[in-house]
Order: C-alpha cells, then structure tokens, then sequence
C-alpha cells in the first residue's frame, strides 16, 4: 500500500491535473489524491476536485481498480476471522 502511495504520489506530482468545477475545491496534493483513490469508502475531496487526461487518468483508474481489490481482500479476511468465533 506504501509502494502505491509513493507511485501516485511522484507521478500525480510531476503532472498537473485540471480542476473539475473552476474556483471550487481544495488545493491540489498529490498525496492526498492517491490515498484518496486508494481507499474508496470515505471522500477527502481530491477525488471529486480534480482530473486527469492521457496515461494518468488511466493511473489514476487502476488505482481506483485496486482500491477497491483491496478493501474487498480485507472485509473477506475480517469477516472469516468473525465467522470462526
């Protein structure tokens, strides 16, 4: 998850992404975008602030892919932890 954090982080860094609604959202980091593409429950307004066009917006939807790859790996693992009991 580090590894992906720190791949978004230096590639949404180098680029500049397009503001999706002009004057409205929060500065850009590109931190905070990846964890926000990452982690798909919950929304700390990066998503939905910025876009990208060309190779990144492509980045950025395998991040999502994963994300959610991810999260589903963890909700089985916890729920078959609590089935057990």
């Amino acid at each position: 998850m580090a590894a992906l954090c720190l791949l978004g982080a230096l590639v949404f860094s180098v680029r500049s992404p397009v503001r999706t609604k002009s004057g409205e959202g929060d500065l850009f980091n590109p931190i905070v975008y990846t964890v926000d593409l990452l982690f798909p429950i919950g929304d700390l307004g990066q998503r939905s602030a910025w876009h990208w066009v060309g190779a990144t917006q492509w980045l950025s939807y395998l991040l999502i892919a994963i994300g959610w790859l991810l999260i589903t790996a963890v909700v089985a693992g916890v729920s078959r932890t609590l089935n057990r009991n």
